[in-house]
């Protein structure tokens, strides 16, 4: 019978070292079955939040949830409802085997999935004798995700994921997580890799120095970005009625050339421009990862936009 609590509940969870903020203040709500994505610059708080969730710090003040489990009074049972890929892998003196085994003892449950992992993500049984301190980055990074995901579990977490693999393991890990959140599973993850989080997530939390900037649905962004048209007429001035069509917005303009904003019905705009004379005309959509971009490229002179006045101006 599903979970009727969210996955991740977070209620002004605040966390700091000494005078230095690590998270200030996070509401966020994760539903089950839900891909999240957690996007920030290194350094903004994702890794800390992980940690929260995860029993591996306490909160200085606020509550978080998992499935309805306080984090701080429930933190044993938590850790067997979840499956979580940490940003590095210790035990240097283990093999993979022997890493594997023991972090799946620890679950308590069995590690239904791990020769399946271990088949997909090619790491092999002579990899699996070697001992960590002889693996590359991209092969702990394999242990790593095994390691997370061998038990089946409810919810994963995931810190950076992609980190050292290649495109093909990439890509393959890309179709587990797929895989397993088509059976219903909560996936949250981290990461400062935009095309990664527009790829795999139904919503994304954007972070920056500690604080929740923004809470989005990635197809309702994908769906509000502006269109980007430049047009260039053979000979004289652009129409002003193409100029001021109902949202049609001049970003720039030069003699016969101009580039506008347009958001809205299509229909209208391409019988103007079919009744011109066009030199040249080019539309585009920006990419979600340069409405993201534009959280983090500020000077702190003033608070941050709003993601729907991002998507406009891009």
């Amino acid at each position: 019978m599903p979970n009727p609590s969210p996955a991740i509940l977070l209620d002004g969870l605040t966390k700091r070292y000494g005078k230095v903020m690590g998270v200030d203040d996070l509401h966020l709500d994760v539903e089950p079955g839900e891909t999240f994505g957690f996007l920030g610059p290194n350094g903004a708080g994702k890794t800390t939040t992980i940690r929260l969730l995860t029993g591996f710090l306490r909160p200085s003040s606020g509550r978080a949830f998992v499935f309805g489990r306080d984090i701080v009074k429930e933190s044993t049972a938590i850790r067997r409802l979840i499956g979580f890929v940490p940003g590095t892998i210790p035990y240097e003196q283990m093999t993979g085997h022997q890493v594997l085994h023991y972090l799946g003892a620890l679950q308590g449950k069995p590690s239904v999935m791990r020769q399946e992992l271990c088949e997909r993500l090619k790491l092999g049984e002579n990899d699996l004798h070697r001992k960590l301190h002889d693996y590359s980055k991209g092969m702990r990074q394999k242990v790593a995700i095994i390691q997370a995901l061998q038990h089946d579990p409810e919810l994963i977490i995931m810190d950076e994921p992609t980190e050292g693999l290649d495109p093909l393991m990439q890509n393959e890990l890309f179709s587990i997580l797929k895989e397993r959140s088509a059976l219903g599973r909560t996936i949250f993850l981290s990461s400062h890799i935009i095309s990664e989080v527009e790829r795999l997530c139904d919503r994304v939390a954007i972070i920056r120095d500690g604080r929740l900037v923004a809470v989005e649905d990635v197809d309702a962004m994908r769906r509000r970005r502006s269109l980007r048209i430049e047009i260039e007429v053979a000979s004289g001035q652009l129409p002003e009625a193409v100029l001021k069509m109902a949202g049609a917005t001049l970003v720039s303009s030069s003699d016969s050339r101009a580039v506008i904003s347009y958001q809205g019905d299509l229909a209208p705009l391409l019988t103007a421009l079919s009744n011109m004379k066009l030199e040249d005309l080019t539309m585009e959509r920006p990419s979600l990862e340069e409405v993201f971009l534009a959280f983090y490229d500020t000077d702190g002179a003033g608070p941050l936009p709003s993601i729907k006045e991002q998507v406009v101006k891009s």
